[in-house]
């Protein structure tokens, strides 16, 4: 039987290098690892399907599902493995001359986005109204590029809140440090952050605090993505997802014995080791799990909430609505 000869368009991480490299196999498969920015994988997978297999937004994924409704069925079909997962208080970002000092200020306020249905932004609108109480219609947002002109939504968004395109040549990050907007919600950092004169700070002056603080109060490590193939390869294939799945845990699990090595840092970070020790310490050995045991069983009802109440999802979607059957179990001897 030939190997089937697959891409797999997705970001430089230690937890999918060994897939990259080939030091680990996936049965079956001879993957060509296409290692491209997060915008781009999405962008081009969302809009043409280029790949046979990529990186995808966990928001992207979800609403594709609303194909389900029109009794279509979604053209891309996932595996319980996050290639990213990011805690987002440390990405929302103020004016500070815009009289915001605690997260309910921000009714009524212009908030930048650079697209509605991104994973972030869902995560941060949701945090703030569950933690915060702040509504999720109180605020004016704005689209656009964060640090280039022109960027739009990867799929149409009709949603029940007061969104408007930034002006035509103009940046999130610009108009932020000139006051005309008063906070940017976004996955990256505005270059205006840290600019000598510029009024940005965070939202929350000790993110970490903050963060951790959440962590303890919800278990929630949010998840950003996950990993989808084409239905129609997946369809033909079924037997793919296991294989892919078995061979991105080792990944995985490879990368995570290999930062925690003290012998040389193999990240420049020189308290690598402890911020390792500090996390499992607060959140468990294996904090970047895959699956959908009880913990993320959690993050993934939350994040489908916070998608539904925002009018991305038209349906509360479950989790067994999320991934292939065959990626969710496996064989005991």
């Amino acid at each position: 039987m030939s190997r089937l000869q697959l891409t797999f368009a997705c970001g430089d991480y230690d937890r999918t290098r060994a897939i990259e490299d080939g030091s680990v196999h996936v049965d079956g498969i001879d993957v060509t690892y296409l290692r491209l920015p997060v915008e781009e994988t999405f962008f081009r997978m969302a809009r043409y399907r280029e790949f046979d297999i990529a990186e995808m937004s966990l928001s992207t994924y979800v609403a594709s599902l609303n194909t389900l409704d029109r009794g279509e069925r979604p053209p891309f079909v996932a595996l319980p493995v996050y290639t990213s997962r990011q805690f987002r208080h440390a990405g929302m970002f103020i004016n500070t001359e815009a009289g915001i000092s605690s997260p309910s200020d921000l009714s009524g306020k212009r908030i930048g986005l650079p697209e509605m249905q991104l994973t972030a932004c869902v995560w941060q609108r949701g945090i703030l109204a569950d933690g915060y109480g702040l509504p999720l219609d109180a605020s004016t947002f704005y689209t656009g590029g964060q640090e280039s002109p022109g960027r739009i939504e990867k799929a149409k968004v009709d949603l029940p809140f007061d969104i408007r395109p930034i002006p035509a040549g103009r940046t999130l990050s610009e108009m932020l440090a000139v006051g005309d907007l008063d906070a940017i919600f976004a996955p990256r950092i505005p270059s205006v952050f840290g600019t000598p004169g510029a009024p940005v700070a965070r939202l929350f002056p000790d993110a970490q605090a903050a963060e951790r603080q959440y962590f303890r109060d919800t278990g929630i490590f949010p998840i950003m993505h996950v990993v989808a193939l084409r239905r129609e390869l997946y369809e033909s294939n079924r037997w793919i997802a296991q294989s892919l799945t078995k061979a991105l845990n080792e990944a995985k699990d490879r990368a995570m014995e290999r930062i925690y090595d003290a012998s040389a840092l193999h990240l420049m970070e020189p308290w690598l080791m402890l911020h390792l020790e500090e996390a499992r310490a607060l959140m468990g050995a294996d904090y970047w799990s895959y699956g959908v045991d009880d913990g993320n069983r959690r993050v993934l009802e939350t994040f489908l909430r916070y998608h539904h109440e925002q009018g991305l999802s038209g349906s509360l979607r479950s989790v067994e609505d999320l991934f292939a059957p065959e990626a969710l179990e496996s064989f005991v001897i």
